[in-house]
Parts: structure tokens; sequence; C-alpha cells
């Protein structure tokens, strides 16, 4: 079907969503879902104390986040090896803040929801730059998808 003959509103969606700005948010906006309703169920439900639960959650999330990110957000063809090892460490540091911030966050006496979406937010920017250039970089013969 031609461009010009589908109607506005899906051309305006398809211009929206050919931004990585925008898949990576979506995509981690949905593996955050994932990561946040496990640490409610193994907090809230299992009892699990939250040093351990968030932790825990986050690191069951790398699975559904990495696969988010690498297909949907960057559209990666590159070897799955690398990129699961430069993930992996990037995971490990990602790991520690969150759970310091979460920890740190209830220990003052506030709600640890507010410290899970302080951490999601204290890594979402860094991160977006670090899958971009480094995780998932397109090699310079890929054309450069914005």
């Amino acid at each position: 079907m031609h461009s010009e003959s589908r109607p506005r509103s899906a051309r305006l969606v398809d211009a929206v969503w050919s931004s990585s700005v925008v898949r990576y948010l979506t995509a981690g906006a949905l593996a955050f879902g994932f990561d946040f309703g496990f640490l409610w169920l193994l907090h809230e439900v299992v009892r699990v104390p939250l040093v351990i639960a968030t932790p825990t959650a986050f690191l069951a999330s790398f699975v559904v986040s990495y696969s988010l990110q690498r297909t949907v957000a960057f559209r990666a063809q590159s070897a799955v090896a690398p990129s699961v090892v430069k993930y992996a460490l990037l995971v490990a540091a990602n790991t520690v803040l969150t759970t310091a911030i979460v920890w740190g966050v209830d220990l003052m006496g506030l709600p640890w929801e507010a410290g899970k979406v302080l951490a999601v937010i204290a890594t979402t920017i860094g991160n977006y730059f670090a899958y971009r250039y480094w995780v998932f970089a397109r090699s310079e013969r890929q054309s450069e998808d914005v």
C-alpha cells in the first residue's frame, strides 16, 4: 500500500515508532512492569526481605529486558554473545545501584516503591546511551536508526 493512501494517524504512529528512543522507552516500560510486579509479589505476598527481593526481581527481568531492548528498541542484528556480556556488565552495575537506592529509601522510612521508581529514573537515561552506543552498537556498515 502506498504511504500517501494510508491514514494520517497510521503514518504518524510509524514516524513516532521509527525512533529508537520511543521503542527504548516502550520496551523499558514493559520490562519495568515485569520487574516491579515480580518485586511486589516477592516482597508483599511471599514476604521475602526487600534487600533480597529487589535484586532477585531485577535480575529475573534480565531476559525480558534484554530481549525487548535487542529486538524491539535497537533492532540489533549483530552477534548475541558480545552484547549479552556487555549487557550483563551493565546489569551488574544497575543491580547494585538499584538495590542501594531502594534499600536506602526504605531505610529513610519512605515507601520502597518510591525507591524503585527513583532507581529506574536514575538508570534510564544512562542506559539508553549505553545500549545504543555500546551494548547494541551498530557497525559502520549498518544503517543508523534514530
